[in-house]
């Protein structure tokens, strides 16, 4: 099969991504082979890649927003047939014996392991996964539409249920990307008022498109104190900001899966019972919920899509901030 494959981290991008001729991956017991329409890219993709995160496996096929069909299927497949259209996010397995999977916090597993990163992702023709972390999907939307709920969305809908606000209340998303746009829309529907802060005018033009309360830069004083901000911008230096812009008993949740160091801030930024909370990864169940809130409240991501030669140009446009909502790789068109 044809597959972008990484070899080595760093930069610059186009010396590290090779397209080339990869051996067929084969489903085994309980496994899926999928046919890849198409597969939306992550910032994480471009934190692997760029060498930020530690890699776990070389060479590797990155990409973990992945949408297509069923190929073939391993012995004792019961879930899914061939030709079933499926989805396959970050997560890829966990134990399912250790404390936090029994506790029902899978994504804390530490024999977790992630598509694109422990195992090969879906930047090629076809990818394997296991039918217990895959996802049927409805046949209505098209394939690339829903392939940025499958990390971005899921991860901005973690963070946004842990940022507890209810409707009425007023959310702030710190960095207007692929999760963050996903996310505005969900928050909108249920009625809570957004406050967009990033970079870009055309980032903050989109906010308000999508029914912002209020955007606006980094710089640029708040009209009032919200409940809760969610950091999706890997940017430490942010955080004391979103500290002051959270009333008492707010919390600050970090959605991002690298960010630079956090300065050193006086404890009065969080003092009355403000909260400071990352986020890690995800659950199956985070997943499941989330696609079926999207697909109710008719969520549509943003998105600009690329042809599957042209993955290391989505990756540059990524890089340099170039990239309007998510960057979708049309795969099957190839």
């Amino acid at each position: 099969m044809k597959a972008w494959v990484l070899r080595s981290q760093g930069k610059p991008i186009r010396e590290r991504l090779n397209f080339e001729n990869f051996p067929d991956p084969v489903p085994h017991q309980g496994e899926l082979l999928v046919k890849v329409s198409a597969c939306a890219l992550c910032r994480t993709d471009l934190h692997i890649l760029e060498g930020d995160i530690p890699a776990h496996k070389l060479p590797l096929i990155l990409g973990h927003q992945i949408v297509g069909r069923v190929f073939k299927v391993g012995k004792g497949v019961k879930k899914f047939r061939v030709g079933d259209r499926v989805g396959i996010p970050w997560l890829n397995s966990v134990d399912q014996s250790c404390d936090f999977c029994k506790k029902g916090l899978e994504n804390l597993c530490s024999e977790g392991r992630f598509t694109g990163y422990d195992v090969d992702g879906g930047f090629a023709e076809y990818t394997i996964i296991k039918e217990d972390f895959a996802y049927a999907l409805p046949e209505g939307p098209r394939d690339y539409d829903l392939t940025p709920l499958l990390c971005g969305g899921v991860i901005g809908y973690r963070a946004f249920r842990l940022a507890e606000v209810s409707p009425g209340g007023k959310l702030g998303l710190y960095g207007f990307g692929s999760s963050a746009h996903i996310i505005l829309q969900l928050a909108v529907k249920k009625g809570i008022k957004v406050f967009v802060r990033s970079r870009g005018s055309s980032r903050l033009e989109l906010a308000k498109t999508l029914g912002a309360t209020w955007t606006g830069d980094y710089f640029s004083p708040l009209p009032e104190a919200l409940h809760s901000v969610i950091i999706f911008a890997p940017a430490g230096e942010i955080v004391p900001l979103a500290l002051k812009d959270v009333e008492r008993g707010g919390r600050v949740i970090l959605a991002g899966i690298h960010m630079t160091p956090i300065p050193s801030f006086p404890y009065q930024l969080i003092y009355q019972e403000r909260m400071l909370k990352s986020v890690a990864n995800s659950t199956r169940n985070d997943v499941k919920e989330f696609l079926e809130e999207a697909i109710q409240h008719q969520v549509k991501p943003e998105i600009t899509l690329y042809k599957f030669q042209d993955l290391p140009q989505a990756f540059e446009d990524l890089s340099s901030g170039k990239l309007k909502g998510t960057g979708v790789i049309l795969v099957k068109n190839a």
